[in-house]
């Protein structure tokens, strides 16, 4: 059943499904946009993220369903007649043409008077703070500079909707931190609607607004960046976004209130509403960072807790990932940050430690 389309959607993808010699590559989709927000296909390699951006662009025609943009339904339309434009992974920049000219190529091309263009692309290099470099061809600017000149020609045309096809995945892990925020800037500063591929959790976390989780060509989860992590939808959702502990277990009782559950190694009080009947197998999702680990055990006897021996500990910087082998074989990965520059309260290797968290830390996947 297609759901009902939200009032003033700007881009709404309805029941779309797309299939490559009868194999499906996107199967049944349906999502809407709002304008101005700034939206993140998320997914591993294959679950049809960028199928799907690709039909929106109009390199890929649906097998079925509709893609309206304020209304009006691209679908048949080629690339070109579509109000809208694509920054490739790649960037595809013209390797013999200056940063100016390859800001201005696509005015050119749609015969923009030549002093019109140069107002243009001297405004879109000063909003990328590439003034400077006007001049340059391609070989001669650092990845993240490369990223900004195929931002603002992709900028240069005013489309209505901007698609970045994993907008950041050419650059190394720092030049990526310090592009996202500025990247964002210039998408809101310039406040054009925006859907972006990436199959990396942190890019989307940090860069979106809203996000949707596909999987084997459907959408398991739309919700913001702190929805979806704190509240997945379902196992897969869990694990996929961040690190989780995903423990299997079984319904003891429910109230309005609270879930009391049973596990392998450790009874659960949950703060949550039981959705399940009595028996029923459920998953807990419990995320490192929520977990206390103490030499002794904790003061409050509601509280869950499980005893076990530290197997392995890393030191990650910010915070330390330890692995806490539990009495039924399992281990629970933990992570403590980092506050104090040293100290001597953290288990060590080989010892014997309680995890212990609160009754609102994990959450109940029933699917």
């Amino acid at each position: 059943m297609i759901p009902q389309p939200t009032v003033g959607a700007f881009l709404r993808i309805e029941d779309v499904v797309k299939s490559f010699d009868g194999t499906v590559a996107v199967d049944h989709v349906n999502l809407e946009l709002t304008q101005g927000e700034i939206f993140a296909l998320l997914g591993s390699s294959g679950c049809g993220k960028t199928t799907l951006l690709r039909m929106v662009a109009g390199f890929e025609q649906p097998t079925s369903g509709r893609l309206l943009l304020e209304g009006r339904d691209l679908v048949g339309l080629p690339p070109y007649e579509r109000p809208l434009n694509m920054m490739f992974q790649s960037y595809a920049l013209f390797p013999h043409l200056s940063v100016a000219d390859n800001v201005g190529f696509g005015l050119k091309r749609a015969g923009m008077p030549s002093a019109e263009i140069a107002t243009r692309v001297e405004a879109l290099l000063k909003l990328v703070q590439l003034s400077r470099l006007a001049q340059r061809k391609p070989h001669q600017l650092s990845g993240g500079q490369q990223q900004r000149v195929a931002l603002a020609r992709s900028l240069a045309r005013q489309p209505k909707l901007l698609l970045l096809d994993e907008p950041l995945g050419a650059l190394d892990r720092k030049l990526r931190e310090e592009t996202r925020i500025e990247l964002v800037h210039i998408i809101q500063q310039v406040g054009v609607t925006c859907l972006m591929v990436t199959h990396d959790q942190e890019e989307a976390m940090t860069m979106a607004s809203r996000m949707a989780v596909m999987h084997e060509g459907r959408i398991l989860q739309i919700g913001t960046p702190d929805e979806i992590y704190e509240r997945p939808s379902s196992r897969f959702v869990a694990d996929f976004i961040g690190n989780v502990n995903l423990l299997d277990a079984r319904v003891q009782s429910t109230t309005d209130l609270h879930w009391s559950l049973s596990t392998a190694d450790v009874p659960h009080v949950l703060a949550e509403r039981g959705l399940a009947t009595v028996g029923a197998p459920i998953c807990v999702a419990l995320r490192p960072e929520k977990i206390h680990l103490t030499r002794q055990a904790p003061e409050q006897p509601e509280v869950n807790a499980v005893k076990g021996v530290v197997r392995e500990k890393a030191y990650c910087g910010s915070f330390t990932q330890y692995h806490l082998g539990l009495p039924s074989g399992a281990v629970l990965k933990v992570a403590l940050t980092n506050v104090d520059r040293a100290t001597q309260s953290d288990p060590a290797l080989g010892e014997e430690a309680w995890a212990h968290w609160s009754s609102t830390a994990p959450v109940v996947l029933t699917r």
